[in-house]
């Protein structure tokens, strides 16, 4: 199965003129989505919060946490990201595929559309 991505325009959720398009590693076993520092400086993005994580190697780590709006699909909507470390990987989270009403389909490596469910 493995992992796949998926090609994403990111932009400013105030000021939408400040757009770049980015492939994703969509990680379901991630809670938020997470860009790395050069692409949150790059966009101006606002990480005025702090959010406590979990490396998937354990480690424990505090990163930056902010809102950007991507699109995806062809629906645009705002998320909420962490900003990793310069260089790391740009991930699609969990919070940001439910936001979308997506859910990943690791054997034909694509997004697949899902019914929300609701308590």
């Amino acid at each position: 199965m493995g992992t796949f991505t998926v090609s994403t325009t990111l932009s400013h959720p105030e000021r939408p003129e400040h757009r770049l398009t980015l492939d994703l590693i969509v990680d379901t076993g991630a809670t938020y989505s997470r860009l790395p520092t050069e692409v949150v400086q790059q966009l101006s993005l606002d990480t005025s919060r702090e959010r406590p994580a979990v490396l998937a190697s354990g480690e424990r780590v505090t990163y930056r946490i902010g809102l950007v709006t991507i699109r995806l699909h062809a629906e645009e909507w705002p998320t909420m990201f962490l900003a990793g470390p310069p260089g790391c990987p740009a991930l699609l989270g969990a919070i940001t595929l439910e936001a979308f009403g997506l859910a990943a389909d690791p054997v034909n490596k694509r997004l697949v559309p899902v019914v929300s469910l609701l308590g």
